[in-house]
């Protein structure tokens, strides 16, 4: 199990340093390489942890708590934005560069993309399959520190540290309610997408 899943996670890596790293990311479409390697990791994660939907109870509970986490982590990075502007001279330009993956893309498509395919697909490895089997191999707690940390050192490679620490904070976030509220996964899942359509098309920071 744990060769399994070590696998999964050494090619989350290699894919995200593809599609973020500033020597490579300018020679793949960024959007769809995100798609295609969110989609065959929770195809992965479903090979090897089937049965994972049994814990999925989609209800009008969870669709309002999806919204709320969502519209909470929204606020926390409009606060984060703004502070790390002050801290930080490079933070806004590297934000820019984030936002600028979008440019010339249309905007239902990618809304169509993160809703339904990226967002549910990241939960479904990293907190479905990836914190889930650390959690039973160690405990909770080390399986929601130890899959935190992954998913933001997966990003290292576009050596932009605000995008970094999106990824730490978010991830952390939703890590957290995974490891609280496992029965809530439906939640999460619909947080995750809404939160990712809101920061990137609906609402950017700006």
């Amino acid at each position: 199990m744990m060769k399994r899943l070590l696998t999964t996670i050494i090619l989350a890596a290699i894919l995200w340093t593809v599609m973020f790293s500033p020597w490579t990311a300018p020679h793949v479409n960024f959007w769809w390489m995100m798609t295609g390697s969110a989609v065959v990791l929770s195809c992965m994660a479903t090979l090897f942890r089937p049965g994972w939907w049994r814990t999925v109870r989609l209800t009008p509970a969870d669709i309002l708590m999806g919204v709320g986490i969502a519209v909470a982590l929204w606020g926390v990075f409009w606060v984060g934005d703004k502070l790390s502007q002050l801290m930080f001279d490079f933070a806004r330009p590297q934000v820019d560069t984030i936002y600028s993956m979008k440019d010339g893309e249309s905007p239902w498509l990618l809304t169509a993309l993160m809703l339904f395919l990226i967002g549910p697909a990241e939960e479904i490895f990293w907190r479905g399959y990836v914190q889930q089997t650390l959690s039973e191999r160690w405990n909770a707690n080390i399986g929601f520190v130890v899959t935190t940390l992954i998913y933001a050192l997966v990003h290292a490679g576009s050596f932009n540290f605000m995008l970094t620490m999106a990824a730490l904070v978010a991830g952390a976030a939703w890590g957290l309610l995974y490891r609280l509220f496992p029965q809530r996964f439906a939640a999460i899942i619909i947080s995750h997408a809404l939160w990712d359509v809101a920061v990137f098309i609906w609402f950017p920071i700006m």
